[in-house]
């Protein structure tokens, strides 16, 4: 996939493989350069997994301050600064801007379009790329390399298809919504050519815990509002947030934002515990002022609802929580409802997932996402080892990477064409 010495990088030919957030960023920076470039991707049209996940209200990005916001990269922080601090979200707004879509932060610190809508966008971003010269094949899913590794194979409806590049930019996601394109299939394609892979799991998923059959027919869909939480033995103080109660389990913006943390001590432990503070405006020593200033002749539920102000939701879970025996002990309840342990006994499948964590370790890349193993194949977006909570941070650092990749492709053929 080497240039030849006299080709001037106009000339160059670059494939991009995959017409996500990340790849179409790549195509943007290639293109106002003047490198023609050619999308491949396996739907018939380009940017679905986008659209899907813009169809709640498209999240741009986050309105923090840097620091935090990269924090929320979590231990791939490091190694995403540079490309962050690249493209961050004021130059996300700047970039939407640029393509007549004007942003607003809500009350959360989210960043939306003014009309909340992915589609605008995407269509405004596609006519800019072609007529940057931007050429796009749909229904092409790439199975790997030719027998001599010199040519990309693509599958599409009229058959197999060999096509030749200068430098190629995988953007292939990761295995989360497999029926919008990512499958993940591009793993032992990729190993199988000496590249290290970190297994791929769920994040921002959805947790499984068996509910009694009474719990799961009064609540299952139900939100649980005004609490706090954090997994059990974290030195991390409590996330104030919601979620809701599942058929399986737990799901939802709190839940995401410690997905990481409770998969990680899923995986060592075979369950996670996440505790809940029910009442996170009440200190520990009003709780247990208020248990023991005595319940008179209402009952435990009812007392709890009028004197602590308990819905019946937060009731539910003490009861599925607790023996008779701990909602009796005023002790054991004032700690429940600071710290009721909920224990989770698996991960919702990945095919479920609004992203996975794990993919191609940053070991196995250069500083400009090249693969050590493949010189002048490049990667980019979600199909890296890293995660992030949903909040605009996953789709920040796939324009990020996309951006990253597409300058060092750039590189590469001003190197290859000095040679």
């Amino acid at each position: 996939m080497l240039m030849s010495a006299n080709s001037p990088v106009s000339a160059a030919r670059v494939v991009i493989i995959g017409a996500g957030p990340a790849g179409l960023m790549a195509a943007e920076v290639l293109a106002s350069a003047g490198v023609a470039v050619d999308i491949y991707d396996a739907m018939p049209s380009a940017g679905r997994k986008f659209l899907l996940a813009g169809k709640g209200g498209m999240n741009l990005t986050h309105s923090e301050p840097f620091a935090p916001f990269l924090a929320r990269y979590g231990d791939r922080a490091e190694r995403l600064h540079d490309m962050i601090a690249g493209f961050d979200n004021h130059a996300v707004c700047r970039w939407a801007d640029g393509l007549g879509v004007a942003t607003f932060t809500g009350s959360s610190g989210r960043i939306f379009p003014i009309d909340m809508k992915a589609a605008p966008l995407l269509r405004a971003w596609l006519h800019r790329l072609r007529e940057h010269g931007v050429r796009f094949h749909m229904r092409h899913r790439w199975t790997g390399w030719s027998d001599d590794q010199q040519s990309l194979r693509f599958q599409t409806p009229d058959g197999e298809h060999m096509v030749s590049a200068d430098t190629v930019l995988l953007a292939l996601g990761g295995a989360s919504w497999p029926r919008l394109g990512s499958d993940a299939a591009w793993v032992p394609l990729l190993s199988a050519r000496g590249v290290t892979v970190q297994s791929l799991h769920p994040a921002n998923c959805g947790f499984e815990r068996p509910w009694s059959d009474t719990f799961r027919d009064r609540f299952a869909g139900a939100p649980l509002l005004t609490v706090a939480a954090r997994v059990a033995g974290s030195a991390e103080a409590p996330r104030r947030g919601q979620f809701v109660m599942t058929e399986h389990g737990v799901e939802g913006s709190l839940i995401y934002a410690l997905s990481s943390a409770l998969r990680r001590q899923l995986l060592a432990q075979g369950e996670a515990v996440l505790e809940l503070d029910l009442l996170p405006d009440f200190s520990n020593d009003k709780v247990r002022s208020l248990l023991e200033s005595g319940r008179g002749a209402k009952s435990m539920s009812s007392f709890l609802q009028s004197r602590l102000g308990l819905d019946k939701l937060k009731l539910g879970l003490l009861h599925e929580c607790l023996s008779r025996e701990q909602m009796l002990d005023t002790a054991q309840l004032a700690a429940a409802l600071k710290a009721l342990p909920l224990r989770l006994h698996g991960m919702r499948p990945v095919e479920e997932a609004i992203s996975t964590a794990g993919g191609v370790c940053f070991d196995a890349l250069d500083q400009h996402l090249m693969l050590n193993a493949i010189p002048g194949m490049f990667c980019a977006g979600e199909m890296l080892d890293w995660e992030a909570p949903t909040g605009g941070y996953l789709l920040t650092a796939c324009l990020a990477t996309g951006r990253q990749a597409g300058l060092g492709m750039l590189a590469y053929l001003q190197q290859q064409n000095a040679c």
